[in-house]
């Protein structure tokens, strides 16, 4: 089972996976990538951390389309935007809320007043983690737009089904609606990466990120588990992002930077 693997800063972290075996080293040309990864591009792009333009078969095989897959050296820049990112909406929070210091712990477990519209009650943890995911989104829309425009989504809901593999985009609108029905129960069981890298097409995933603001900062960045009744009950995001989307998922958050998710031996 995969197994997420933190490394505290100043750490190194390698990764040797058998699997790039099947699509050669992590510098090969376009030729050479062509021909290792015709027969499976979406997994040789994940694995290998390639960009290329890829021919693959469409129903059937009577057309050829291109596929854009990642560099180490985009993947690179990528990350380092998206640490940018947290780092300046966790400093900028923290500057408008406590004069540039980080919260303690028990600010941070401080309840406040009143409920969330479900009635539930909000931690300034919670809050603040709501501030610095709204202005890291914000800025990393800019970044990666000039980047790699049309190639990302943010907070893009995917619903999942378990019996088919098959996955479906969510509106924005659509989640509008139905957690005005009932507090979002039908919406139970979707997923909502933080960044999801793409092909161009939202459903072709070639890498996921997930924000994470711990509080205080001296906590783990962790996956939430999810509670007792849910459908993936026992599992958390990081498991079900691997599960659904076939990529293994990385947290960013500030002074950790990129915490990467590697396979269990």
């Amino acid at each position: 089972m995969p197994v997420p693997l933190k490394v505290r800063p100043g750490q190194a972290l390698l990764a040797v996976s058998a699997l790039l075996m099947g699509c050669g080293s992590a510098g090969y040309a376009v030729d050479s990538a062509t021909s290792a990864c015709r027969q499976n591009p979406l997994y040789c792009a994940t694995v290998a951390g390639e960009e290329a333009v890829v021919p693959t078969a469409i129903r059937g095989g009577a057309e050829a389309a291109t596929l854009w897959v990642l560099t180490r050296q985009t993947r690179s820049d990528i990350e380092q935007a998206l640490v940018e990112c947290v780092e300046w909406a966790n400093a900028e929070v923290n500057l408008q809320r406590f004069g540039g210091k980080s919260p303690s712990r028990a600010q941070c477990q401080e309840e406040l007043p009143g409920t969330d519209p479900c009635g539930k009650k909000v931690t300034r943890a919670m809050q603040l983690g709501r501030e610095k995911h709204s202005l890291a989104r914000q800025c990393t829309e800019t970044k990666l737009g000039g980047l790699i425009p049309g190639r990302f989504s943010l907070e893009q809901r995917y619903r999942h089904d378990s019996q088919t593999g098959q996955k479906q985009l969510v509106s924005r609108e659509e989640a509008r609606v139905l957690r005005q029905q009932g507090c979002g129960d039908e919406l139970e069981g979707t997923l909502v990466p933080d960044v999801v890298i793409h092909s161009g097409n939202p459903l072709e995933v070639l890498a996921i990120y997930d924000f994470k603001f711990p509080c205080p900062f001296s906590n783990d960045p962790t996956w939430n588990k999810y509670p007792e009744g849910h459908p993936y009950y026992g599992s958390t995001q990081g498991r079900m992002y691997r599960e659904v989307f076939q990529v293994g998922p990385h947290l960013v958050a500030p002074i950790w930077r990129v915490i990467r998710w590697v396979e269990s031996l």
